[in-house]
């Protein structure tokens, strides 16, 4: 969560893999198919207490590419080096708010811990106001970033990555949730995945030679 730039529009999938690395190397071969469907970033969590569970994030330059990636068999043929089964949920979204609670540093994705929830909730401009008024709380709490993203799809689906001070203050986090955090208390129902705590593993410019 260090790059400045990162996802104005996003990719991004909560699933289970055979070969963490064995994934990475295959994405990294096909960095000239993700740039030709507008993908300019992915970045890989691996959980902390979940083995071989992981958060993929790929950024996208236009919303219409989302569409294309969803699209493309290499979508089918990812999940089938994963050793998916059954494809999982994709989160295609928009950024609504990319709040740092401290002045970044350039090492800002090496070593935290990150909280990542789909979720659905009842109004995006409400939760904005709620999470701006309990900021000084979410710092006392290890929050160090929050980054909102709302689906293209569904005006009340949304994804928030969240920037923890340690594993420590992620597991408090999880357990007892700030009230302004409703988005905590959707994570695992229906289709959507328990919440994800991991750290960041690799990323990828797809224009630069950087993974």
């Amino acid at each position: 969560m260090g790059e400045r730039n990162l996802h104005s529009f996003i990719l991004a999938c909560d699933f289970r893999v055979d070969d963490v690395e064995r994934m990475w190397g295959w994405l990294k071969k096909h960095r000239d198919g993700l740039a030709s469907i507008g993908a300019h970033h992915v970045v890989l969590y691996t959980s902390i207490w979940e083995p071989q569970r992981v958060l993929v994030t790929i950024g996208i330059r236009q919303a219409g590419s989302i569409r294309d990636v969803l699209r493309s068999p290499a979508i089918f043929e990812w999940f089938d080096i994963s050793g998916v089964e059954d494809i999982p949920p994709i989160f295609g979204g928009e950024v609504v708010e990319k709040i740092d609670l401290y002045p970044p540093s350039p090492e800002d994705h090496v070593g935290r811990v990150i909280v990542g929830v789909m979720s659905s909730v009842s109004d995006v401009p409400s939760l904005m106001v709620r999470v701006h008024d309990g900021t000084d709380r979410f710092k006392r709490a290890g929050v160090h970033k929050i980054w909102v993203y709302q689906a293209l799809d569904d005006g009340q689906e949304v994804m928030i990555l969240q920037e923890m001070e340690n594993e420590a203050a992620a597991q408090r986090w999880v357990e007892q949730p700030d009230d302004a955090a409703e988005w905590l208390r959707q994570a695992g129902l229906g289709a959507y995945p328990t919440q994800f705590v991991g750290r960041f593993a690799h990323i990828m410019s797809i224009d630069g030679q950087r993974g």
